[in-house]
């Protein structure tokens, strides 16, 4: 399915993005695909995670921050994430993700302690994820960890990402929320394909799809609250629709399951 077919039935109030890159020493030219519809910018903190938990390493003891990175990573544990934000220090951590990926975040507006409220765009999350993976490939060794976690992630918590992607080797982060005072559903993904080398192809898929039912809103939160699984919401709400965007950014890339295209 196309972009045009994807955005064209959007409630007026949805937003949604997506975004690729293609790139890598020995591949074919780089490429690199982006679409928006709504908002510029949407809040995806689970998707920011393994980005935080990469620029953390050698910046608290190497115990801690296994025992903190790699839930934060494979389960997309907030406490464990929230341990690392505080430790290293909100400023220091989005810095550092400028200095090795060139994108420049900002601390959130009001509690800086808050790491969910940061704003992204897809083409930044592609971007910094791109760095990521070919820093991991070329031999750090935080970076390839961390990799390795996002291949870990299974389940109900990869929303059909790798199906979508026709990959079942592709490293995996998604993301869901909806806060109380919204009347949307976030739900993202990043999926980071295995092409061998320094080459690495991203894909990036962000929504924010309307949730306006009162009753149904506050089942939700009651869900949150008592820390009960949420995922299955978000799949009926924004399952199709993430895995198509992913889908179309992958043609739109030219990339093959089979292969190098």
């Amino acid at each position: 399915m196309s972009f045009n077919e994807l955005l064209r039935d959007l409630d007026v109030s949805a937003s949604v993005q997506a975004a690729g890159i293609r790139r890598g020493y020995g591949g074919p030219p780089a490429r690199q695909v982006s679409i928006r519809s709504g908002m510029a910018r949407l809040r995806c903190a689970s998707l920011l995670k393994p980005l935080y938990a990469w620029v953390s390493a050698g910046r608290v003891t190497e115990e801690r921050w296994r025992r903190h990175a790699e839930p934060a990573v494979v389960i997309s544990s907030n406490t464990d994430t929230l341990n690392l934000w505080l430790a290293v220090g909100p400023g220091v951590i989005l810095d550092d993700i400028r200095r090795r990926t060139g994108v420049a975040w900002s601390p959130p507006n009001g509690d800086p302690s808050r790491f969910g409220s940061v704003e992204v765009a897809a083409d930044e999350v592609a971007t910094a994820y791109a760095a990521l993976a070919q820093a991991g490939a070329a031999g750090d060794p935080a970076a390839a960890t961390v990799m390795e976690w996002m291949r870990q992630v299974e389940g109900a918590q990869t929303f059909g990402a790798r199906e979508a992607t026709r990959s079942p080797e592709a490293a995996v982060k998604c993301g869901w929320y909806g806060a109380p005072d919204e009347t949307c559903l976030r739900t993202h993904a990043v999926t980071v394909l295995p092409r061998g080398g320094t080459r690495t192809t991203v894909a990036v898929a962000l929504t924010a799809l309307p949730y306006t039912g009162p009753r149904e809103r506050a089942v939700y939160q009651e869900q949150v609250n008592q820390g009960l699984s949420v995922e299955a919401e978000h799949e009926k709400v924004a399952g199709a629709q993430l895995r198509g965007l992913l889908a179309a950014t992958l043609a739109e890339l030219g990339h093959s399951s089979g292969g190098d295209a």
